[in-house]
């Protein structure tokens, strides 16, 4: 079978990870951005063409699959720029800024009969996936609540260094950035939120960013099932935690460590969960580390689904959610 052939539009750090991924699992065929430096650098490491114009990189001939790299604020135009050109996408958290771009994006991905995939690669942690079967399982019986703690540290030198991190038309928010696929897991798990009341200030970044460093949010989920947010990358010096606690009728646990990757306390009525598979260490960006870099998983759904009839791990209605929910919590926060 072929390998699938994938090119990239924006070339910043993640498109490294993704690169790697895909050169190993298929074949980079193109890269871009309006960065010339970049997108140079990033084709001569993977003797690829390197383009700067978004339509001559749409004209590439031997490409299956566009993966969307670029800033937030993009995401949406590059997405349906690719999908109308006649590439299935793979777009990079979150899916765009507005739910209303989301669901123009799965209109264009429908017209033109093509696979729109979402990075949510936060699911793919081990012990992210064990506690997602408990809950198919049944076996925490009625879940009652959920508590998600997000404390992660970016100083000044992290927006600093961004030509577009910190800015609300390109980056959006603290929540689109840092903590969306924390939020994907709450829509994973739980289901869809009805209501959200939310504070948030900046404290710590009011010369380098647009919007707030920390945030307080209570959540009714539609199925009654109450949750809480707080959220912070004003932990000193280093990122905390990344936990998810859930209480149930017939069990309680918590995911932590500082990106979901530890089991840190369980009980069941029934069977507890076993030793964990092996996880993926963190994304490393230098002075700061991301979420767990699990777009090795990513990229073999994207295969299975596109050559051997997969299940789509995460879809465009599933990122327009996060967006949705997101978009609530900023809208009690701002009035």
């Amino acid at each position: 079978m072929d390998k699938i052939r994938v090119g990239i539009i924006g070339c910043g750090r993640i498109a490294q990870r993704h690169a790697g991924h895909i050169e190993r699992l298929g074949k980079l065929v193109a890269v871009c951005d309006v960065d010339g430096s970049r997108a140079k650098s990033l084709g001569e490491e993977y003797s690829v063409p390197s383009f700067t114009s978004k339509s001559e990189f749409l004209e590439v001939q031997d490409m299956d699959v566009v993966a969307v790299c670029s800033p937030n604020g993009l995401h949406a135009e590059h997405s349906i720029s690719a999908l109308k050109a006649g590439f299935h996408v793979l777009c990079e958290k979150p899916m765009a800024l507005t739910s209303s771009d989301c669901e123009e994006m799965i209109k264009t991905a429908e017209r033109s009969n093509r696979r729109l995939f979402i990075v949510k690669q936060n699911r793919f942690n081990p012990a992210i996936e064990a506690v997602k079967e408990k809950i198919d399982a049944g076996d925490f019986g009625d879940i009652y609540s959920i508590q998600l703690n997000c404390f992660w540290n970016r100083n000044f030198a992290y927006y600093q260094n961004s030509d577009w991190k910190g800015t609300k038309k390109m980056d959006g928010g603290t929540l689109f950035t840092q903590f969306s696929h924390f939020i994907d897991l709450l829509y994973w798990m739980i289901g869809d939120v009805e209501e959200a009341s939310a504070l948030i200030y900046n404290y710590a970044h009011q010369e380098v960013i647009e919007f707030e460093d920390t945030g307080v949010v209570s959540l009714k989920f539609k199925n009654s099932v109450l949750g809480t947010i707080n959220y912070t990358v004003n932990a000193f010096a280093k990122n905390m935690e990344g936990s998810i606690t859930i209480f149930g009728e017939k069990g309680t646990v918590k995911v932590g460590g500082q990106y979901l990757n530890k089991l840190e306390y369980q009980s069941f009525e029934g069977g507890e969960i076993g030793e964990l598979k092996a996880g993926n260490p963190a994304n490393e960006y230098g002075e700061y580390q991301g979420s767990m870099s699990n777009h090795d998983r990513v990229y073999e759904n994207l295969i299975d689904v596109l050559q051997k009839g997969g299940s789509i791990a995460t879809n465009g209605l599933e990122g327009l959610k996060t967006v949705e929910i997101i978009e609530k919590i900023y809208k009690s926060a701002n009035g």
